[in-house]
């Protein structure tokens, strides 16, 4: 497996944190592993859109896709992934309610 630097392993956290449903998928799979059509369902999204985030994910290296017969299965690709999200998910951020980004969910 090939080594990548500090800044393009934040690069691609931040990338994949930068899409709310990307967010929602890996917070949902912090919980358990999961099925395309369940993150969909659960989700509120097509199938479609759900295959292309998870694909999203793959590509920065925070999923594992795991056949299973017919099915894949969904799973964060280290359990590391899940404390960096519940860390970030524990800070304390100092925002001016003036100054809120652009589609920014509160």
């Amino acid at each position: 497996m090939e080594k990548i630097t500090k800044g393009a392993v934040l690069a691609r956290f931040g990338y994949a944190l930068s899409d709310a449903t990307r967010a929602q998928i890996l917070m949902t799979l912090v919980e358990t592993p999961s099925y395309p059509s369940e993150l969909a369902e659960q989700l509120a999204v097509s199938r479609q859109s759900i295959s292309n985030h998870l694909a999203c994910l793959r590509d920065c290296g925070l999923v594992l896709a795991i056949p299973e017969g017919r099915r894949t299965r969904y799973e964060l690709a280290d359990d590391k992934i899940s404390h960096a999200l519940e860390d970030l998910l524990s800070l304390a951020l100092a925002v001016d309610p003036e100054h809120q980004p652009l589609h920014a969910e509160h």
